[in-house]
């Protein structure tokens, strides 16, 4: 079956690219709650095990810069079946790895070959009509949202039951079954560029400098992003400590709060039938900083923490899905590689809020992640505030 005029998807399959979404991006986030349990195994210090992290967001981020514009060029279920196999392979390395160098190359394998839902994301938006274009792209990215969170909580349940390697075996094993029902029940598109990859780059960066809209949206996933990784990354190391001295496991159930957060933003799309569209955009950020106020005063309580988790999910998602809604009304054919420039920018964001949230925890603890975070926020409002007015007079 061969799909490609507007209003065409099916609700069927926008709910398979849903759970396919999940599980493939899980796969970037299960190493978040083992860090500690690949610290102690490894014997290395925290600081070098949270670099596994970091390389699977700037691998994510290579990938989508170097695989997904390749979906306006090739037939797309094609491409995403010889994805699927590169990811098992890369799991089944981080399976068996016994050196932190092979953890570190099979992390930014991992990370660059987990970009199938941002080729589902376009494929919902350039299927669907302008009435259900952001309630289409919320559902496959409720599905994305809920995988990241959800990765996290069952990555720190596996962890500390069966030890941090039988998370990536299992995550392997899953990706077979991916790959059989993408074969027998995917739809194909056609691609609608016929140029060499050279040219179709070229292209990617020509968007980057002549869209407006698309560079002031990737600035704000990237720092709200930022912000989000700060948190979670560090988390592990903060519960690890008095008063917590809480295991993966307990770390990893966060994400299920972190899940009330995603749900309720994968609705956020309905609010533009009362609210502006950048409106939305400034109250989501607006509940980023807030987060921080929770996640610092009240650090030391579990329902800090909660609350924190809620809301920041709830502001970096909501802000999220309401980007992506932007810049896919920019009329052009060329939405895998509209995709990919703001992709590419959200995970270099989260990338750079690994890093920096890691030194914080170095040198200044808690209080220096905090700080991090809360500084991501301040310039994707002050960016939102500024640029966007511009834009619009």
């Amino acid at each position: 079956m061969q799909l490609n005029s507007p209003g065409s998807i099916s609700r069927t399959v926008i709910w398979l690219m849903t759970v396919i979404s999940g599980l493939v991006v899980a796969n970037i986030y299960y190493n978040q709650p083992l860090l500690s349990l690949i610290s102690e195994d490894l014997k290395v210090t925290e600081a070098a095990a949270s670099k596994i992290s970091v390389l699977t967001q700037l691998g994510y981020a290579a990938g989508l810069l170097l695989v997904v514009p390749l979906g306006d060029k090739f037939f797309r279920k094609k491409l995403i079946l010889i994805d699927l196999f590169l990811v098992f392979a890369a799991l089944l390395w981080m399976t068996f790895a016994r050196e932190l160098w092979m953890l570190y190359i099979a992390s930014l394998l991992i990370g660059a070959t987990s970009v199938i839902p941002q080729l589902f994301v376009p494929m919902a938006a350039e299927l669907s009509s302008d009435q259900e274009k952001s309630s289409n792209i919320g559902l496959v990215m409720s599905g994305l949202l809920l995988g990241i969170l959800l990765s996290r909580f069952i990555g720190g349940i596996v962890g500390e039951m069966l030890g941090w390697r039988a998370m990536f075996g299992i995550a392997s094993g899953m990706m077979i079954l991916v790959w059989l029902v993408v074969y027998f029940k995917l739809p194909e598109l056609h691609p609608n560029f016929r140029g060499t990859y050279s040219e179709l780059m070229k292209s990617v960066f020509h968007l980057a400098r002549t869209q407006p809209v698309l560079r002031l949206a990737s600035f704000r996933g990237a720092m709200a992003f930022g912000s989000l990784c700060a948190l979670f990354t560090t988390l592990v190391f903060h519960m690890e400590k008095p008063p917590f001295n809480a295991g993966s496991s307990v770390v990893g159930s966060f994400g299920l709060a972190g899940a009330v957060g995603a749900l309720a933003a994968a609705k956020v799309g309905k609010l533009q039938k009362v609210m502006d569209l950048n409106r939305i955009i400034f109250y989501a950020l607006i509940i980023v900083l807030i987060s921080w106020a929770f996640t610092y005063f009240a650090g030391e309580t579990y329902w800090g923490l909660i609350v924190g988790v809620i809301l920041i999910d709830l502001g970096v998602q909501s802000s999220h899905i309401m980007n992506q809604t932007n810049y896919f009304l920019i009329r052009s054919n060329a939405v895998n590689r509209l995709n990919t420039v703001y992709m590419v920018s959200y995970f270099i964001g989260g990338s750079l809020g690994t890093w920096l949230a890691s030194i914080a925890w170095q040198y200044a603890q808690w209080g220096g992640v905090c700080l991090v975070g809360v500084s991501m926020g301040i310039l994707a409002l002050t960016a939102h505030l500024i640029f966007n007015r511009k834009l619009n007079n």
